[in-house]
């Protein structure tokens, strides 16, 4: 169940910069070309004289990935190129979150700055940014690190990366994303979640993760940014 707007609200008050995920809140990347097509290609470029490789019946390519990077890191170089490539050909064909970009404006208007932090690879992200008119409303991008599936939430390390080019405090921030792995990055790094609940029984498991709030659309989510002031952001430290 979603929280009442005046909660979403109180949690968003302290809030100067909004770390957000792609997948999900921004769009969804694999609505065109199916994750489990992306990462049958995916085996299939990456078969050899040994086989398939590591993670092979996974019908999520980012899981198959974690697997060669736990069990073949010599492959990881070539899987994570091969990966990113199939991904920008994959965003030219996501469809949009509804709500989502209302939910950036919406952080611009109040005073807030929004940086992308997502498992996806970067080039990617910078695709979609450019194709839909995003930039002007996206501070920073932090995909996986190339060639380093480990940087990939639950890790925070691309949380701390987002916060250090903000020069921001984790008090400042708040991540907002649609899997327990986004809560418990953000838990890690230090700051609280919301969290997006896009499919039935998301809720839930997002609540027993500890997300300060969760929401089941991103228009919700805008029109609660929406209600805060930029005079309000102004005055804090």
């Amino acid at each position: 169940m979603s929280m009442p707007s005046e909660g979403l609200a109180s949690v968003l008050a302290p809030v100067r910069h909004v770390l957000l995920d792609f997948d999900g809140p921004v769009c969804s990347v694999f609505a065109g070309v199916p994750a489990p097509e992306v990462a049958r290609r995916l085996a299939e470029q990456l078969s050899g004289p040994d086989g398939p490789p590591p993670g092979h019946e996974e019908s999520d390519p980012l899981a198959m990935l974690r697997r060669i990077a736990d069990e073949r890191d010599d492959l990881v170089p070539l899987a994570d190129e091969t990966l990113a490539r199939l991904e920008m050909e994959a965003v030219d064909r996501a469809q949009p979150t509804p709500g989502g970009v209302a939910f950036l404006e919406a952080c611009a208007a109040s005073g807030r700055v929004v940086w992308m932090v997502s498992n996806n690879a970067t080039v990617a992200i910078a695709r979609y940014v450019d194709t839909h008119g995003l930039g002007r409303l996206i501070a920073g991008q932090f995909g996986r690190v190339s060639g380093h599936p480990r940087s990939m939430k639950p890790s925070p390390e691309l949380l701390f990366a987002a916060m250090a080019a903000a020069g921001a405090r984790p008090g400042d921030c708040i991540f907002v994303g649609d899997a327990v792995r986004d809560i418990e990055a953000a838990h890690a790094a230090g700051m609280d979640a919301i969290g997006y609940a896009n499919k039935p029984g998301k809720d839930a498991a997002l609540t027993r993760a500890g997300a300060a709030a969760v929401v089941t659309s991103m228009g919700e989510l805008a029109r609660a940014t929406g209600g805060g002031s930029s005079e309000s952001f102004a005055s804090l430290p």
